[in-house]
């Protein structure tokens, strides 16, 4: 059963992981990727899920996993169809996440045009940290979001540089897929993701929410 924790003692059933592609300029840019009018969203499996107590496995199937840091939020109650307004209703807590991405096969989907299930979704490609209640932060959409590897800093950016901030993003996925209490939502990784190897070690952080670290092998 895969779970995530919001401090200090509530525990959550993950059901699916909706993740949001393409949401920093910057980020865009680095990957000469194409910027498009309605935010890029795709999932994760619950089976996907890797809390900081184990360690990062890379896949033998792939020869380039890159980081990817993300604000990561947790819904407290079924939203369907909800307005970029009252979203903070539905969400009850906030994160860290990387969305681990095995960018060789996810290059070769896109120029075949096919799914990034493989690239995305394999086991251990979602490591996240320990939520906490979103009424603690005074604002999530002004936090500074930091990846590390073996002390340098490789990510740097802000919730603020979000092409689509999180009421819109929200308001955009509870059109499409119905959320339940226990998913996750990533909203997008800043510029600077990259390559990691077997020895790294990774710590991610946001301001308010705290830092979380991971061994690579």
């Amino acid at each position: 059963m895969s779970t995530v924790l919001l401090k200090p003692e509530s525990v959550y059933r993950v059901g699916k992981i909706v993740c949001v592609g393409q949401n920093y300029v910057k980020h865009i840019d680095e990957l000469s990727s194409k910027r498009y009018d309605t935010p890029v969203l795709f999932l994760k499996p619950s089976t996907s899920l890797l809390t900081d107590a184990n360690p990062i496995r890379l896949p033998d199937f792939s020869n380039e996993v890159h980081h990817e840091v993300e604000l990561a939020l947790l819904v407290g109650k079924i939203a369907r169809h909800i307005n970029a307004d009252n979203w903070r209703e539905f969400i009850i807590g906030a994160g860290i996440a990387l969305d681990l991405t095995l960018r060789d096969l996810q290059s070769i989907a896109k120029e075949r045009g096919l799914p990034w299930a493989v690239a995305k979704g394999f086991d251990g490609s979602c490591p996240v940290s320990e939520f906490i209640a979103i009424d603690r932060i005074k604002n999530l959409q002004n936090l500074t979001i930091e990846l590390r590897i073996n002390g340098t800093l490789k990510q740097h950016g802000s919730t603020s540089e979000m092409i689509y901030p999180i009421g819109e993003l929200l308001a955009y996925i509870t059109n499409i897929f119905t959320l339940e209490p226990g998913d996750i939502v990533l909203t997008g990784t800043p510029a600077g993701v990259g390559k990691i190897k077997t020895g790294d070690h990774l710590e991610a952080s946001i301001t308010e929410i705290g830092s979380m670290a991971f061994e690579v092998i």
